[in-house]
């Protein structure tokens, strides 16, 4: 009997989890993985506490080599520079041809790449892979002087990690206030607060403009867009991601920002799967393809494509993202639609205590709240809660992740909150409470 021969193209967690969905569903297949950096699993969300030095470089690991190995995976250091679905094979960066029976692209996604002058100088860094904290580790000397650019979570942490190292940091926002998209007022004002008790110094309403050298190419400041010069030894930028989908465009699958699945993480030719970064999976109920960059996405979506290609018939079922991060040295869980109350300028504000509650357009209400300096916002729509943000006591954030996730129907306590708006954070906890059998951790 032929051994069906997987081919894994990527070594992070979407290729992992899927080697061992595949392994799991068939001990007797090949499967090998090809990747740059093989051999080395690490978590790429945990550089950060590298960075910080809360965790040691052997914490970040996620399998072994042997744990690999053990899969009966063989792993291949390369790089992928074309695949030929015509003859089922892919090339190899030497020239070499590895053939495939089933292929799949969990390729990530790369930092964008900043569009000012002066970027490609040496000490502008970027976040993105092993490689690059070691050599920010090694630029972010004490004493030294960093600059950070950039919006959301990866721009904080490179903010944090540097600061914790010794640099005097210096972060660009280019709008009034921290990560707008996302966060409401008070939620960013809480990061800015630590910032700043921190030292780090923030400065609203500009960016780079460009980025100044020496004659060894090293970078010696950075000029703003709203016309100051800032001395530094380092620049950190983290201006957003894109998929990597060159290989996949070049072969003729279907692409858009990111590879085109199904809901069975196939691609638009026979036998190629795609998950990860790089995967913008179509979503049967929404009957849209939506990209998702988060951990846990790329981890569920590997394992689902690997239960397809061992021959099950299994649907990736779309949920709502989950990002745990830390802002501003606060833990957060951020889930669903959260939008910030900049985002609605039909929003209204009610105050009780340290408590908000807002009532938007079209059905939609956020209520927020903050109890002993940490922070809890909901965001209901129609019938269910579609988002939460919860900074500071973890203990809402599971439950919370449940009722969003399964879109638990809660039009039943559409009355109580609008007769009730100063109960209306009290009324949800205690739903929340009820429904998840965790009274305990909702009035925690």
């Amino acid at each position: 009997m032929t051994t069906t021969r997987h081919v894994l193209v990527g070594t992070g967690i979407a290729a992992i989890s899927a080697a061992e969905a595949i392994r799991r569903t068939d001990p007797r297949v090949s499967i090998t993985m090809i990747g740059s950096e093989a051999g080395h699993w690490y978590s790429r969300p945990g550089l950060a506490y590298l960075l910080t030095g809360e965790i040691p470089a052997e914490g970040l690991m996620i399998r072994t080599p042997a744990e690999v190995t053990r899969l009966g995976v063989t792993q291949v250091s390369a790089r992928v520079v074309r695949i030929e679905p015509a003859n089922r094979w892919v090339v190899l960066d030497g020239g070499d041809r590895v053939h495939y029976d089933r292929l799949l692209l969990a390729t990530g996604a790369a930092s964008i790449t900043p569009p000012f002058p002066g970027a490609s100088l040496r000490g502008v860094m970027r976040l993105d892979a092993w490689d690059d904290a070691r050599e920010l580790l090694a630029r972010a000397r004490p004493g030294g002087v960093a600059v950070v650019a950039g919006g959301g979570s990866t721009a904080l942490e490179l903010v944090e990690g540097l600061h914790a190292r010794g640099m005097e940091t210096h972060y660009l926002m280019r709008g009034a206030r921290y990560w707008s998209r996302v966060l409401d007022p008070v939620e960013s004002a809480m990061v800015e607060a630590r910032l700043l008790a921190d030292g780090v110094q923030l400065h609203r309403h500009t960016a780079i403009r460009a980025v100044t050298g020496d004659a060894r190419d090293q970078v010696t400041g950075v000029d703003t867009e709203d016309g100051r010069h800032l001395p530094c030894d380092l620049v950190a930028v983290a201006v957003g991601v894109r998929p990597n989908v060159a290989l996949a465009r070049e072969a003729g699958i279907a692409t858009d920002r990111g590879i085109l699945t199904s809901e069975f993480m196939e691609t638009s030719v026979p036998d190629v799967y795609a998950a990860g970064d790089a995967a913008q999976v179509h979503d049967p109920v929404t009957r849209r393809s939506e990209l998702d960059t988060l951990w846990a996405s790329a981890q569920s979506q590997g394992t689902i494509a690997g239960m397809n290609m061992a021959g099950q018939r299994v649907p990736h079922r779309t949920r709502p993202p989950i990002n745990v991060t830390r802002l501003g040295g606060i833990t957060a869980t951020i889930v669903g639609r959260v939008g910030g109350a900049g985002s609605d300028p039909d929003l209204l504000t009610l105050t009780r205590g340290q408590s908000e509650r807002w009532a938007g357009g079209e059905g939609s209400w956020s209520i927020g709240g903050a109890r002993a300096g940490d922070r809890l916002r909901v965001v209901v729509s129609g019938r269910a809660i579609v988002g939460a943000v919860v900074m500071g006591d973890q203990g809402l954030s599971r439950p919370l992740a449940h009722l969003i996730g399964e879109a638990v129907d809660i039009s039943a306590l559409r009355p109580a909150l609008d007769a009730s708006p100063e109960r209306a954070m009290d009324i949800l906890l205690d739903f929340c409470a009820d429904h998840v059998g965790d009274r305990t951790a909702a009035h925690r």
